[in-house]
């Protein structure tokens, strides 16, 4: 029962998001105004971890079976993509570089101003 209540509370979630990406004519994914409205949620304590955590955690461990359809789908479409292939992979691995080292340094900012805080 515990895991049907955690899936509601996601699926419900996931729902409104979608409702505000319908609404809101913005080039935001519905995917990221879960996200916001997630961690609105837990920061306000509205949802506690634990009314969520297992669940997470099991989507969280299948998510790789997930690309499955997307990396077969890039397969098929091979001919499509062949022509622009390279500047594609040097803007993915850019991008990635990039994203990695912005996480990095504001996780970094973040755990210096925590430990200063606690100071």
């Amino acid at each position: 029962m515990k895991y049907i209540k955690q899936l509601c509370i996601i699926i419900t979630v996931t729902f409104i998001s979608e409702i505000l990406h319908s609404l809101i004519h913005l080039p935001v994914p519905a995917s990221i105004y879960g996200l916001v409205i997630m961690f609105v949620l837990l920061c306000t304590r509205i949802v506690r971890i634990d009314d969520v955590k297992e669940t997470s955690q099991f989507l969280i461990e299948i998510m790789p079976v997930m690309f499955i359809p997307a990396g077969v789908g890039l397969m098929t479409s091979f001919d499509v993509l062949k022509p622009v292939l390279l500047p594609v992979s040097i803007i993915t691995v850019a991008v990635t570089v990039i994203v990695m080292a912005v996480t990095g340094r504001v996780t970094q900012y973040i755990i210096r101003k925590r430990c200063n805080d606690n100071d």
